[in-house]
């Protein structure tokens, strides 16, 4: 993944990965399908990775809100839902698609933003630095697990969306 074991440094990655994904399936000279199902994959498998390794893990800190943390996992499911209605349009490039395109984008630069802002600068503040590298070896395992099990299919964003 990166030569960084810091959880925050991990995230932050993901999170500029994303953009650029952002900007591929903007852009109508760029394979936007094919970018779709990379950032459905980066999206699926980061957000699942954060939930199960780092979120539960952060909460304990006293200087990092617990409800920005709860705040951060109902952002995640704004997301999924997001994906989701992208997924199932048939035409890529279309206006429908287009339109739930700018969709995901608000929801996840929204959220991007806001986990850095509070959550990533509280964890960057008040955890040690050998924990954030404990927690980016956990976070990293976990996202890898999820790309190579195929998460960002719209079958599994439907479960997920739907659990």
């Amino acid at each position: 993944m990166a030569e960084t074991k810091d959880v925050v440094e991990l995230i932050l990655l993901d999170h500029r990965r994303m953009e650029d994904l952002f900007r591929r399936m903007r852009s109508v000279e760029d394979d936007r399908a094919g970018a779709l199902k990379e950032f459905a994959d980066l999206l699926i498998a980061h957000a699942q990775a954060e939930e199960a390794k780092v979120y539960p893990a952060l909460k304990r800190y006293k200087n990092i809100d617990d409800e920005e943390v709860e705040h951060g996992e109902h952002e995640h499911d704004e997301g999924n839902e997001a994906l989701l209605e992208l997924l199932q349009v048939e035409e890529v490039g279309s206006e429908e698609w287009d339109s739930k395109l700018e969709e995901l984008v608000e929801a996840v630069t929204h959220h991007a933003d806001e986990e850095e802002r509070t959550i990533l600068n509280g964890a960057q503040e008040n955890v040690a630095m050998d924990r954030r590298e404990e927690l980016g070896l956990a976070f990293a395992r976990e996202r890898e697990r999820q790309l190579k099990s195929g998460c960002g299919s719209v079958e599994n964003v439907r479960k997920i969306v739907e659990s």
